[in-house]
């Protein structure tokens, strides 16, 4: 069993990396079309977006199928995530600008959509860092609440891929009604445990048992004062 969980965790590593040794294949042999740049961008920030949905996909199909192994890998397509958002950003900074910060300044304040691009990157970038057991016991409560946040993540990747094209919108519609159904079955699942748990609040009752001596009870005698020990039962009815 721990050989076929090895041989499917490489399998999945590889399979993850494939995206970027097409786009490497297809660099060297300059098949990007007429805007290679551009191609660049789209095929990174396609992937990041992907891996993100991938992530969200996780948790459902754990809900339906009952099977816990799964956690393990929704961590590694979370991180490929961050992976290819990345290279998606140095490839904006690196390729297309140079590092020039007054031209990456200027963009970004006439592009308002590279905002939501980095709302989504800041908000992975933090689920990165702290995807680790020790960040998830050092932050406790507050881990669950932050890794929330990839909902809004997706959403702001969303609106930055919609937001920046000018032709084709079926790719950007697609995700967004990708992570629409998932951030849905979320919220039933939630308003599902919500009204169970409602159900199952117990209501308690106190019962006082008094302990008789023998002579009382063969007399029938069972108003004595005695010492009276409370229990509590749950009443689920």
């Amino acid at each position: 069993m721990v050989l076929r969980l090895n041989s499917l965790w490489s399998v999945t590593t590889v399979a993850c990396l494939i995206p970027l040794l097409w786009l490497l294949i297809d660099v060297g042999i300059n098949n990007l079309g007429s805007n290679p740049i551009q191609a660049v961008h789209i095929r990174l920030g396609d992937w990041a977006l992907r891996f993100l949905c991938l992530t969200l996909v996780i948790t459902p199909v754990q809900t339906v199928t009952k099977f816990r192994g799964m956690a393990a890998y929704r961590q590694m397509l979370g991180l490929y995530a961050f992976f290819y958002a990345t290279l998606h950003l140095l490839a904006y900074l690196l390729v297309d600008h140079a590092l020039v910060w007054n031209l990456i300044g200027i963009d970004i304040l006439e592009s308002p959509y590279i905002w939501f691009g980095l709302v989504c990157y800041l908000i992975v970038f933090l689920l990165a860092i702290t995807s680790p057991k020790w960040a998830k016991k050092r932050m406790g409560k507050a881990w669950k609440k932050l890794h929330r946040y990839i909902y809004i993540a997706a959403l702001a990747g969303v609106v930055h891929y919609f937001w920046q094209l000018k032709g084709n919108l079926a790719d950007p519609l697609f995700y967004l009604i990708v992570v629409i159904v998932l951030l849905g079955f979320r919220v039933l699942v939630w308003l599902k445990n919500r009204k169970f748990n409602k159900m199952m609040i117990p209501t308690r009752k106190k019962i006082l048992v008094l302990p008789v001596k023998q002579d009382d009870v063969l007399a029938g005698i069972s108003d004595k004062q005695g010492i009276t020990v409370e229990s509590w039962v749950d009443d689920e009815t």
